[in-house]
C-alpha cells in the first residue's frame, strides 16, 4: 500500500516530521509493526539493530612496564528499548559504521587503563578477569551512546622481543617437559610391561594351548584304546551275561527237578509210609481189640463153666460130709451155717480159679477140688 512501511525484523524505523516521539525525541521508533507514513510530509530511516564486532589491537604497558600488544575482539549491538534506539539513531543513524570504529576506540583506551593496573602474570593467568573489568567499565559509557556490549574475548598477547612471557613460561614448561619425560618414561615402562605381560600370557596361552592338546591327544588315545577293548569286552560281558543266565537257569531247573523230585518221589513215599503206619496201628488195634474180646469171651466162658460147676462144687462138697462125724450143737440154725459155709466155700474156689487160671486149667482144678473130697473121710465139721 501507498505510504505504508514496515521495518525488517532487525531494524528500527525512525519517523521524522510531524508530531516528536516519545521523550521529547526528534523522531518516533517503530519496531516489529508497520506503520502508515504519509508521502512528503514524512521522512523514514531504518536504524540496524544486528549484531556487529569491533577488533582492538592496541599496545599497552603493564603494571612491570612491560610492553605488551594486546588483540580483543568485542561483540556489541545497539540496544533494543526506546532509549537506546534513540541515542544510537542520533549518533550513529547518518553513518552506522562508525558503531564499529567508536567501540573500539573505547574500548582500547579502557584496555590500556586496566593492563596498567595488572602484572604481566596476572593478565596471562587471568584473561576473564581482564575482560570482565574492561566490560564493567566501558558498559555506562557504552550506553550512552546506545550500544550493548554482548562479549569480549582477548584473542593474543605478545610482549615482542622482550621474551618476558617465554621466561615466565620456562619453569612450567621445563615442568611439562620432565612431566612429559616422566610420563614417556611412564609410558615406555608401562609399554615394557605390556609387551611383558603379552608374552607372558603369550607363552601361558601357549602352555594352556599345548596341556589341551595334549590332553585331547590322551583322550582320544583312551577313546581309541576304549573303542579297540569295546568288541572284546562287549563279547566278554556278552557271554558273562550268558554264563550267568545260563547259571541262573540252571539253578532255577535244579529247583524244579527238586520240587518234581518231591512231588514225585518222598510225597508219595511219605504218603506211603503214613499209609503202612496207619494200618499197622490199626492191626495193632484190631488184634487189640480181639485180644481183649478174646479174653472177654474166655472169662465168660469159664464163669459160665463155674457157675454151671457149682451146684456139683457143693453137692461134692455135701457128699463128702455123708461119711463124716459132724457134731452138730445148736440145732437147725448149726445146718443153716453149715449150708451157707458150703455154698460160700464154693463161691471162694470160683472167684480164685476165675482169677488165676484159664479156662482149661480152672476145670482141672475144680476137677482136682471135687476129686479130693470124695475120697477123705478124715474131715471134720464143727457147727457151733
Amino acid at each position: 500500500m501507498f505510504g505504508y512501511r514496515v521495518p525488517a525484523p532487525d531494524e528500527a524505523m525512525l519517523i521524522s516530521g510531524g508530531r516528536r516521539g516519545l521523550g521529547g525525541a526528534p523522531f518516533r521508533v517503530v519496531t516489529g509493526h508497520g506503520k502508515f507514513v504519509l508521502p512528503v510530509f514524512r521522512k523514514t530511516r531504518f536504524l540496524s539493530l544486528a549484531m556487529a564486532e569491533a577488533e582492538v589491537v592496541e599496545k599497552c604497558v603493564t603494571k612491570q612496564g612491560i610492553a605488551l600488544t594486546v588483540r580483543a575482539v568485542i561483540a556489541f549491538k545497539v540496544g533494543n528499548d526506546h532509549e537506546s534506539i534513540v541515542n544510537a539513531g542520533q549518533r550513529f543513524l547518518s553513518d552506522q559504521e562508525q558503531m564499529s570504529v567508536l567501540t573500539g576506540r573505547i574500548f582500547a583506551g579502557h584496555l590500556r587503563s586496566i593492563i596498567g593496573s595488572m602484572t604481566v602474570e596476572e593478565i596471562v593467568t587471568e584473561r576473564q578477569k581482564l575482560a570482565t573489568e574492561v566490560l564493567d567499565t566501558s558498559k555506562a559509557e557504552m550506553a550512552k551512546i546506545g550500544l550493548h556490549v554482548d562479549s569480549l574475548q582477548i584473542q593474543s598477547i605478545d610482549d615482542g622481543a622482550t621474551g618476558y612471557i617465554e621466561a615466565m613460561s620456562q619453569p612450567h614448561k621445563a615442568a611439562i617437559q620432565r612431566a612429559a619425560k616422566i610420563a614417556q618414561a611412564q609410558a615406555n615402562q608401562a609399554s615394557v610391561e605390556a609387551e611383558q605381560a603379552a608374552a607372558r600370557k603369550q607363552a601361558e596361552f601357549a602352555r594352556q594351548t599345548a596341556i589341551v592338546q595334549a590332553e585331547f591327544s590322551a583322550e582320544v588315545d583312551r577313546a581309541k584304546a576304549q573303542a579297540d577293548q569295546a568288541g572284546p569286552l562287549a563279547r566278554a560281558h556278552a557271554q558273562q551275561e550268558v554264563l550267568a543266565a545260563q547259571t541262573e537257569l540252571a539253578l532255577r531247573q535244579a529247583e524244579l527237578r527238586e520240587k518234581e523230585l518231591i512231588a514225585e518221589v518222598v510225597k508219595p513215599a511219605q504218603a506211603d509210609a503214613e499209609r503202612i503206619r496207619v494200618l499197622a496201628l490199626a492191626e495193632a488195634e484190631r488184634m487189640k481189640i480181639q485180644a481183649e474180646a478174646a479174653a472177654s469171651y474166655d472169662r465168660v466162658a469159664l464163669d459160665r463153666m463155674l457157675i454151671d460147676q457149682l451146684p456139683q462144687i457143693v453137692k461134692e462138697a455135701s457128699a463128702g460130709l455123708a461119711g463124716a462125724n459132724v457134731n452138730v450143737l445148736n440145732g437147725a440154725d448149726g445146718l443153716g451155717e453149715i449150708a451157707a459155709g458150703l455154698v460160700g466155700q464154693g463161691l471162694t474156689i470160683l472167684d480164685s480159679v476165675r482169677k488165676n487160671l484159664s479156662g482149661d486149667e480152672a476145670g482141672s482144678a475144680v476137677e482136682r477140688y471135687l476129686g479130693g473130697p470124695r475120697g477123705s473121710d478124715d474131715g471134720a465139721v464143727e457147727v457151733r
